[in-house]
């Protein structure tokens, strides 16, 4: 009996471990599953019904209506689970609030951190907390928040006690299954035993086993029965069928050694495969991003390059058609003026084209260097002459080292090239009577760096993070000054290519510092101080007169005086001109005018930005604004409209259209006007 016992015990100990396991790992599994979908389901349900809210009361926040709001906080009571909300304004005040029924809690001063995904969530006990901001027109309008019971916790008992009643019962049902049926295995293996035994101290081989059922123990039974029967018979038979059943057992053995090794090796080819499959994947998904991030970027340059295309000869055909137009009669002395916008431009457009072609042969390949030792001394000196006349236009003192006798390995045309371009633009960029400093410093036995010191008003880490990028006029975006913003772009190429290094530093309303390094062709001397070089300055200016105001915000002196002129033959227009958004917003506060017109490109703050707040502004909101700019991409004209400019007119100029678009729009608010009451 004892035997019996062990055998059942163990059976039991068995089955309910193994019904335990299987039932904690299902159970777990789905429990866990479906919390995390519940979760997940509860989290984007509440972030849903604060980006609802946060649109329902944008109106509201934009138009400073409490009321408003605080109705559209009251729809929250068909969610019960919503216990509180509140909408605070975009400087964090709390503008409107609501309570459920039996809620007393109070609101937060100021809403929460909001995180990079747009949006923050926070458990509070058995509640949760969700921060959203209102955002329209990409401009930030308030928060809403949100605190709503968080059901989570109570679904976890339920679920903690439908799991233990679930294994309890499990573990019953097999307890008991198993001690109703555990006897028709445990009591033939027990007679086998008693009769084996006895057998062994007797050597009585007429005891038979008592057969109890029709299964894989009664055939147990028959089979001991008959090995009693036969065994001094086959006991010779026995110990030849003992060695082949070890030999058989040995073969077994290896096949199944066999078997494991070729698992093994199966498991190794498909974990290979599977790593290549994962790597061709990530190659794939990093070659898809490239593409994509090319895309862009092309998408990006051929819209940077048609603006700067067309500015140059938007001046250069508008001027040219009121040259050609007999309705337009000009003076010798305009015609003198206009003719040099155009000769100006035409240079420009010149100087922008070679540039493009040149940094088109870097990027193809197509350029050569000639690279031999070339003396500092006779290069710098070449700079100096070719800078002064640039410099005494503005009055900048440019020092350059009296004796910088050093050989660097580089292309001599190239090298002079490069530091024109860093002199040119330290030039352009300075402040008036400003100064630039041309250094040479030894930074290692055979290094030399050329750093050129400018005391302009700086750029901002920013402006430096996108400096040599196409089009990027230095990051200057309160300057006026024209250039193709492609010269550093293009200097950095031929830096490399000459195995140098190029680099910036630069301090807001100190200056900037553009440096070089190359190769030494010979032993470094000591480089001298710079020596000084000084110049003078000069200045221009526009306006006009007549019965109904233009208001033209524009930045560009030559696209202004363009459309100075083509008024200037209308003596029903008054035309006011502002160089940027701010004071362009001024005086159209001020003058109210009939028509604005309004450059997208603008210092500071964007033409969107202002068709934005001219909108916003009850006194400027019916004014009609013509949008005129050199953006003239499709995907540019669609995104214009679709802001609110009532035309969209593109550079360079057509004078007739240009005065057509005028006329429509000023017929059109006099009918208005008329109709109004």
């Amino acid at each position: 009996m004892i035997g019996q016992r062990s055998i059942r015990t163990k059976l039991v100990t068995i089955v309910m471990s193994t019904t335990l396991a299987a039932l904690a790992v299902s159970v777990g599994t789905v429990v866990a599953y479906d919390l995390r979908g519940y979760q997940r389901a509860l989290l984007n349900d509440l972030s849903t019904q604060a980006e609802l809210v946060g649109h329902m009361t944008s109106a509201a926040l934009s138009f400073d209506d409490p009321r408003l709001a605080r109705e559209n906080l009251a729809m929250l009571r068909s969610r019960p689970t919503v216990r509180a909300a509140a909408i605070y304004d975009a400087n964090g005040a709390l503008f409107a609030s609501y309570l459920a029924p039996g809620e007393d809690s109070a609101f937060p001063a100021h809403p929460g951190k909001i995180g990079h995904s747009g949006k923050s969530y926070i458990r509070d006990g058995d509640e949760l907390v969700l921060y959203k901001p209102i955002v329209e027109n990409e401009d930030k309008l308030g928060t809403v928040y949100l605190r709503s019971t968080n059901q989570l916790m109570g679904r976890v008992r339920d679920y903690l006690l439908i799991c233990i009643g679930t294994t309890l019962l499990a573990l019953l049902v097999a307890w008991l299954l198993v001690r109703r049926l555990g006897h028709t295995i445990t009591t033939p293996i027990d007679a086998i035993t008693t009769i084996a035994r006895e057998v062994v101290e007797k050597r009585d081989y007429s005891r038979r086993a008592p057969r109890i059922s029709e299964d894989e123990a009664a055939a147990l039974v028959d089979s001991f029965n008959a090995m009693l029967t036969e065994i001094e018979q086959r006991t010779l038979a026995l110990e030849g069928s003992n060695r082949e059943i070890a030999r058989e057992a040995l073969e077994r053995a290896l096949a199944q050694q066999e078997v494991m090794r070729l698992n093994s090796e199966l498991e190794e080819r498909v974990h290979e495969r599977t790593m290549q499959l994962e790597l061709a994947n990530s190659e794939l998904e990093l070659a898809i991003e490239e593409a994509r991030n090319a895309n862009q970027a092309k998408s990006a340059f051929l819209s940077s390059m048609s603006h700067e295309l067309r500015t140059p000869l938007n001046a250069i055909l508008g001027f040219a058609q009121i040259l050609a137009a007999d309705n337009l009669p000009t003076t010798p002395e305009q015609k003198k003026e206009f003719s040099g916008h155009i000769l100006k431009s035409g240079r420009h457009l010149l100087t922008l084209i070679n540039e493009i072609l040149d940094l088109a042969k870097v990027e193809a390949g197509a350029l050569t260097l000639s690279m031999e030792p070339v003396g500092l001394a006779e290069v710098l000196a070449e700079c100096q002459t070719m800078i002064a006349p640039q410099a005494a236009a503005r009055g900048i003192r440019v020092r350059f080292p009296d004796n910088a006798a050093a050989l660097v390995q580089a292309d001599r045309t190239r090298l002079k090239q490069v530091l024109l371009n860093l002199l040119s633009n330290a030039v352009k960029y300075n402040r008036e009577g400003g100064e630039v400093v041309v250094e040479c410093t030894a930074c290692g036995p055979d290094r030399l760096r050329l750093a050129v010191v400018d005391s302009g008003m700086g750029l901002r880490p920013d402006q430096v993070a996108a400096l040599f990028q196409p089009f990027n006029r230095l990051g200057q975006e309160n300057g006026t000054q024209e250039g193709t913003g492609i010269g550093l772009v293009f200097t950095r190429r031929l830096v490399e290519m000459m195995k140098g290094e190029i680099g910036v530093t630069s301090t807001p309303g100190v200056g900037s510092t553009f440096w070089i390094e190359l190769s030494a062709a010979a032993p470094l001397v000591q480089l001298a101080a710079p020596a000084e070089s000084d110049g003078g300055q000069a200045a221009a200016a526009p306006s006009g007169d007549a019965p109904r105001t233009i208001l033209y915000i524009e930045d560009n002196p030559a696209n202004l005086r363009l459309v100075q002129e083509i008024l200037s033959f209308r003596t029903d227009l008054r035309l006011l001109s502002a160089p940027d958004g701010h004071a362009g917003l001024a005086l159209a506060h001020m003058e109210r005018p009939a028509i604005i017109l309004l450059d997208l490109n603008l210092p500071g703050m964007s033409g969107f930005e202002v068709l934005a707040q001219l909108r916003r502004d009850p006194d400027t909101a019916h004014i009609p604004v013509l949008a005129l700019t050199a953006n003239a991409m499709p995907r540019d004209i669609e995104r214009g409209l679709s802001a609110g400019f009532n035309r969209y007119l593109t550079k360079p100029i057509d004078i007739e259209q240009f005065n057509e678009a005028i006329d429509g729009v000023l017929a059109q608010r006099a009918a208005e006007e008329r109709t109004a009451p």
